[in-house]
């Protein structure tokens, strides 16, 4: 068996032929090419932290993977990451382990926000006078470090809870080419940005529909648990088109699940990301549209990245 540590494993990732790897795994995903059981969910609330296990086999694929993935939110101030987890490998003919990837949650970390850049691709307005980063984590970093190559636009806001925080993110987002502007106020934010990603994991609403104007694009990928959610229900519900990574998931756990509950999404179309790209053009119709599109993460994301990290 193959046993890999973290840096062992960033030096064998490939931004491009990974998001190629992750591309063909949503599409296979919604043409119902693959196995991927139930997410399982652990909170730990006298921790401040969650864990969750994912799973998945592409058909006729040699390996199946099981990822478990942690976050504890009151590690920073111990000096540890937020972020925890590894993956493991089995073959799918014997069941025998293959490979256990010590990735300390980066894995997962890394494919997320490159699926961010994949819905970059599809729902990004024409005109961006700037982009908005709710979150000052690892998150908040890699979703803006792969934007890049998608947009063109170097003009950033960014929310946070802390002034702390929020320099430390200027000082990086500037060190990658950004003019940055720093704001305790989410709505400000929103009036000035049309290409907006929310990275944490708030049980509380930061954004609210009143603070997004006409033609923003919203990804949310906070919202991976019951309970998370970073947006109102009204201002998922005020969206013109919804991409989902699985519809199950979303509507269960997701961002859009409390307006999807509350039945205020009746008029919504909710379309897979794999069936946007299997249609191979832009999921945005006109430039005044309000999209969003809702990340929690699947099991078929692991699969192909441990595929590429093992190739």
């Amino acid at each position: 068996m193959i046993i890999l540590n973290k840096q062992q494993i960033l030096d064998k990732f490939d931004a491009d032929a990974i998001t190629l790897l992750l591309k063909q795994g949503f599409i296979a995903f919604s043409q119902k090419q693959v196995q991927m059981p139930p997410v399982q969910h652990l909170l730990f609330e006298q921790a401040n932290g969650d864990c969750c296990i994912k799973s998945g086999y592409l058909q006729g694929d040699s390996q199946f993977v099981v990822k478990v993935s942690g976050g504890f939110y009151d590690n920073p101030a111990q000096g540890l990451a937020s972020n925890q987890g590894l993956m493991m490998a089995f073959s799918a003919q014997t069941g025998e382990p293959q490979a256990l990837l010590l990735d300390e949650g980066w894995l997962t970390a890394l494919r997320t926000a490159l699926a961010g850049r994949i819905v970059a691709e599809l729902c990004a307005p024409k005109h961006i006078s700037a982009v908005g980063i709710i979150g000052t984590g690892m998150q908040a970093r890699l979703h803006l470090m792969y934007l890049k190559s998608v947009i063109p636009c170097r003009q950033l806001w960014v929310w946070g809870r802390s002034e702390t925080a929020l320099e430390e993110y200027r000082q990086y987002a500037q060190a990658e080419g950004f003019e940055v502007n720093v704001t305790l106020d989410a709505a400000v934010l929103g009036r000035h940005c049309q290409f907006i990603v929310t990275t944490t994991p708030s049980r509380e609403a930061i954004l609210q529909a009143a603070d997004i104007q006409p033609g923003t694009h919203i990804t949310a990928v906070g919202a991976d648990g019951a309970g998370k959610h970073e947006l109102t229900p009204e201002l998922v519900a005020k969206a013109d088109k919804i991409l989902v990574d699985s519809r199950g998931q979303c509507t269960e756990f997701g961002e859009i699940s409390s307006a999807f509950q509350q039945q205020l999404l009746t008029n919504h179309t909710l379309t897979e990301i794999g069936i946007a790209l299997a249609q191979n053009t832009s999921f945005r119709d006109n430039e005044q549209q309000i999209t969003l599109a809702d990340l929690t993460g699947l099991g078929i994301q692991d699969v192909q990245i441990v595929k590429g990290i093992l190739k």
